[in-house]
């Protein structure tokens, strides 16, 4: 059966619906953290464990994706993994102790996580028929949708607007906004070929996510045999070359959970910002993470991935330093403006590299540098947080200075992953 060609701007707008949508109901949540963190009675180390349950369901979630697309298709895990989300969220508001914040955390995490795959399977499915690169600023209009939601948070709980209300119409808004996103993406994304992902078909995508992480990668690596590339001669080789780009990853993913759950204690610690209005804080890194997005590529283009990585881990360091030391609220949202830009290209540039590693095919080597960097992500909260309770939240908040001087050692691996001859 033809298919009719789809050069419109429909699917673009419904994948880019998709990502935007997927930001939104994520960073609608954080701005009431400070509202939460003051309800519940937690402490630092407290709250650094009941958010590194996100983290955790991320990591939980990591088989499912592939089962659920396999069986139902990318769209429809998309929807009802976003209604599922919407309502976690939502549920957190309604939480009576740290516990059950952490329940619906973990929750928010698996879901997040599951949408996240099936949305970015949908994306290479239209960037394939549309013949054009997209994914870079899909991820960009991500940080967007992040960027709007958190601004209307921060003036909702400003406003004195219930967070329970809130929350449960954000749920509303995104149901709608995915059920438009499925009818404008229609059928653009069957036209994909599954071997320019990595894998044969579908069922070595099941079988790379039921192996080991390594071993799934492996499974993977028949395919790009027969493109021409050169297999590893061990799994050890395989994990010396994933594990640079993943500490690169790590780095970039640690700035953006001490965003999500630290920013805006900061601002109200450190700034003085009261705390309805806290959310700027979050709003600041997320937005200036998005303009580093956009501008991204061309700049990766221009001067190399490792550059660039090296130059966004000098920023991270050095608005580190302005975090830690800022007494009031434009040195803290300047040093949280230059952390997030400098973090901008980081993830999507261990994760392009890792599509590179030879003999493990593109799906291998992501998947293997995002399940080490799923597992980095997870101890960075309760880190800041065992810190901050040992010495002050500025002692844990010290940690983007090592994360950025980190990034900046490790940045050149970027570039030296040989590829693979397709």
């Amino acid at each position: 059966m033809s298919h009719r060609p789809n050069s419109g701007v429909r699917p673009l707008a419904g994948v880019g619906l998709y990502f935007g949508c997927n930001g939104l109901v994520f960073a609608a949540l954080l701005p009431w953290y400070p509202l939460l963190v003051e309800r519940l009675g937690l402490n630092s180390w407290e709250f650094g464990l009941v958010v590194a349950s996100f983290a955790l369901g991320a990591i939980v979630s990591s088989v499912a994706p592939a089962h659920l697309i396999s069986r139902f298709g990318a769209n429809t895990v998309v929807i009802g993994g976003t209604v599922l989300l919407g309502l976690s969220a939502a549920a957190t508001a309604w939480s009576v102790n740290g516990l059950m914040m952490a329940v619906c955390l973990f929750f928010v995490g698996f879901f997040d996580a599951i949408v996240d795959v099936a949305q970015n399977v949908v994306g290479i499915g239209v960037q394939e028929s549309q013949s054009r690169v997209i994914l870079s600023s899909m991820h960009a209009l991500w940080s967007l949708g992040g960027l709007v939601s958190g601004a209307a948070a921060t003036v909702a709980a400003a406003n004195g607007m219930d967070m329970r209300a809130y929350l449960g119409l954000i749920m509303v808004v995104s149901i709608i906004v995915i059920m438009l996103a499925r009818r404008l993406v229609g059928d653009a994304d069957a036209r994909s070929h599954p071997e320019n992902s990595g894998g044969a078909d579908d069922t070595g995508a099941d079988h790379g996510a039921e192996a080991g992480v390594v071993e799934g990668a492996e499974a993977s690596a028949d395919a790009s045999e027969t493109a021409g590339a050169k297999r590893p001669s061990s799994k050890r080789a395989i994990l010396l070359m994933a594990l640079p780009l993943a500490v690169v990853a790590i780095c970039g993913t640690a700035v953006e959970d001490i965003a999500n759950n630290w920013s805006a204690i900061a601002a109200v610690e450190f700034g003085g910002v009261p705390v309805a209005t806290a959310g700027i804080a979050f709003s600041v890194v997320i937005g200036s993470q998005c303009l580093g997005r956009f501008s991204g590529d061309l700049l990766v283009q221009r001067f190399g991935s490792g550059r660039i990585a090296r130059l966004g881990g000098g920023l991270i360091a050095v608005g580190g330093i302005g975090v830690v030391a800022a007494t009031e609220p434009v040195l803290l949202l300047a040093g949280l403006a230059l952390m997030g830009y400098g973090s901008a290209t980081l993830v999507p540039g261990a994760l392009g590299a890792a599509a590179h590693i030879p003999g493990v095919g593109r799906a291998g080597g992501v998947t293997l540098v995002n399940w080490i960097m799923r597992v980095g992500y997870l101890g960075t909260s309760p880190l800041v947080g065992i810190i901050a309770s040992i010495g002050s939240l500025r002692w844990g908040l010290s940690l983007l200075i090592v994360i950025g001087a980190v990034t900046m050692i490790f940045a050149g691996r970027l570039g030296t992953v040989p590829r693979r001859s397709d």
